[in-house]
């Protein structure tokens, strides 16, 4: 049996990742990882797949998007 979809790739596969992946989206984080810089980062964070792993930036809110 051959499964169809994302789930079925292989780690070092030529097949190109999802669109989504290759974008840094919005995440939030409950155990501590390390940022592109080396520092741990937590909570709300910033995530990209660069095509070997998952790397993360801090999220840092501006004071006028804040609701109030």
């Amino acid at each position: 049996m051959i499964a169809e979809g994302e789930n079925s790739r292989l780690p070092g596969s030529l097949e190109p990742p999802a669109s989504w992946m290759q974008i840094w989206h919005l995440w939030t984080i409950v155990i501590p990882r390390r940022s592109i810089t080396g520092r741990l980062v937590h909570g709300k964070v910033w995530r990209r797949y660069d095509g070997r792993r998952w790397i993360y930036k801090k999220f840092v809110e501006f004071a006028d998007d804040r609701a109030d």
